[in-house]
């Protein structure tokens, strides 16, 4: 089949965990005028921030709700502070190493999942991220989104392929677990392009990979260059066929954590499939198991 994120964290500890996510108010080198302004095409924070990151409550506060939110269920959970909005490497190192120590201050957080851009790593950061690798669980999560240059300019990502190569190449050598996000979908990359990059991207040192679909969001550049001259987006059916192809080109033991993603209904152009994540992923495991069955021998 493949190798799943529910299953590889619940060997990684004794106790059930779950990621609560984090908006500490970061910017971004692509908003703030650094090295562009506007951001990414695709892109709005508000598709994935939970309510409890809304109006900067602190971060001790965001925590504690979220936790509230998941101990109704499951009292013993533990937890990872996940740094999820914007570019959560994009501060002085002095103001990173308070943000991160005041999640971890806090009862029941195991851990710190750190999401960025593979611009945004010093060094100096990867030092203090390789002492902090051995004090607690550490997973730096880096936006690939595409292996594809010409894309990358053209969603005006800010930086180009090599740049993520060698971000993760770097954290990998540090011993720190990282993790990896690619956009299948991108304007321009069709069925045969994202094939084509599998293997290129299973090629780096990652641990972890998130894929998702291409989501046209109202209010971006990319919404407004939909309205002008639509581009194809994948059916549902197209979408679990190139997915299951996808997984197929890649390592075996890299662990896959996400294939879709959920933004809210009244956010999204297109596409409108109306499928939970966790129902997504049962058809293309059921793909799979077809496909296998097919190339089965008889009476195996």
């Amino acid at each position: 089949m493949y190798k799943d994120f529910g299953t590889w964290i619940r060997q990684r500890f004794p106790f059930k965990v779950q990621k609560i996510s984090v908006n500490a108010g970061f910017s971004c080198p692509n908003r703030d005028g650094r090295i562009g302004t506007g951001g990414c095409v695709y892109c709005d924070n508000r598709t994935f921030n939970p309510a409890y990151c809304t109006n900067q409550p602190s971060i001790t506060e965001q925590l504690r709700v979220g936790k509230q939110f998941f101990a109704r269920k499951y009292p013993d959970m533990k937890y990872l502070a996940y740094f999820q909005a914007y570019t959560n490497t994009y501060a002085p190192i002095d103001q990173l190493k308070s943000m991160y120590g005041e999640a971890l201050a806090v009862e029941d957080v195991v851990g710190l999942v750190i999401a960025t851009r593979p611009d945004c790593v010093s060094d100096e950061l990867l030092d203090y991220l390789e002492k902090l690798n051995h004090q607690t669980f550490l997973l730096m999560e880096y936006g690939i989104e595409s292996a594809n240059d010409e894309t990358l300019r053209r969603i005006h990502r800010g930086h180009d392929f090599e740049c993520s190569r060698r971000a993760v190449e770097r954290t990998h050598e540090r011993g720190i677990l990282v993790g990896g996000h690619v956009i299948l979908g991108l304007p321009g990359e069709g069925r045969e392009e994202c094939l084509r990059q599998a293997p290129i991207i299973s090629s780096l040192p990652l641990d972890i990979l998130k894929m998702h679909q291409l989501q046209v969001i109202r209010n971006t550049p990319l919404a407004m260059e939909y309205a002008k001259n639509p581009f194809h987006v994948f059916s549902l059916d197209e979408y679990v066929d190139l997915v299951v192809d996808y997984i197929s080109l890649l390592r075996d033991d890299l662990v896959l954590e996400r294939f879709v993603s959920q933004s809210p209904p009244d956010m999204v152009i297109a596409p409108k499939w109306g499928i939970k994540n966790h129902e997504f992923t049962a058809l293309v495991k059921k793909k799979i198991k077809t496909r296998n069955s097919l190339h089965s021998p008889r009476g195996a």
